[in-house]
């Protein structure tokens, strides 16, 4: 579903991305996992063409995309939600969502959205400014999915937000999988979240891709001093 060959990524003369690789399967839930600055960030605005390739290159379902601009990779089936959120703080819930149907034929949201985060269906008529750090997040994956990617690029989701919303959505990301052949690629830095969530775990230091697991095989004390400072 995704496929990324040696990709290079710089800032000016200096690099940032040597030569990343990795595929994904439908349906397949990959962490990349690193601390600060390795480039986790990095890599996923190079995913949507955020930041351009130097090298290599990015495909969805099979159609390259690496020299694409980041609507068209939209159109091509890449949905992100940046770190940060990023919501419209001054529009409804509602008409957050529905700027992920700018392109749809209907703006009429699907009810299998409100049933993934039930609490956006009570705040629907409030401002997504008002919502707290954990309801921001799901909106922002509300409005990422109504746009039907391929691919889902979570960067950095449990940021600042407490425990038992990780889990709510933790648990709506295992649904997702469930109703759709959708592919859903996370950097997190908390490990028990993305043992939650993901089939394989990458870790990234320094722009490479250095550790590569199975959920069943992961070394947690290897993984976790890659993650500790």
């Amino acid at each position: 579903m995704l496929s990324v060959n040696d990709l290079v990524v710089a800032y000016g003369q200096s690099q940032a991305l040597h030569g990343v690789s990795f595929e994904t399967a439908p349906q397949e839930a990959v962490a990349i996992m690193g601390r600060n600055g390795m480039g986790k960030t990095t890599l996923f605005k190079s995913l949507m063409g955020l930041l351009p390739a130097k090298s290599g290159r990015i495909a969805v379902g099979g159609q390259d995309i690496t020299a694409e601009e980041s609507y068209r990779r939209v159109a091509k089936g890449i949905a992100y939600v940046p770190q940060g959120r990023m919501i419209f703080p001054t529009l409804t819930v509602e008409e957050n969502i529905q700027t992920g149907l700018e392109n749809a034929r209907s703006r009429r949201i699907p009810d299998e959205i409100y049933a993934l985060f039930p609490v956006l269906w009570g705040m629907r008529r409030r401002k997504g400014g008002n919502l707290s750090g954990g309801q921001q997040q799901q909106l922002a994956i509300a409005r990422a999915l109504v746009t039907e990617p391929k691919v889902l690029l979570l960067d950095e989701p449990t940021e600042g937000i407490q425990p038992s919303i990780i889990k709510d959505i933790a648990k709506a990301l295992n649904e997702i999988r469930k109703l759709r052949e959708i592919t859903i690629v996370i950097s997190e830095q908390v490990l028990s979240f993305a043992m939650e969530v993901a089939d394989r775990l990458f870790v990234i230091e320094g722009g490479r891709l250095v550790h590569e697991t199975t959920r069943a095989d992961t070394d947690a004390a290897r993984i976790k001093q890659y993650l500790s400072v």
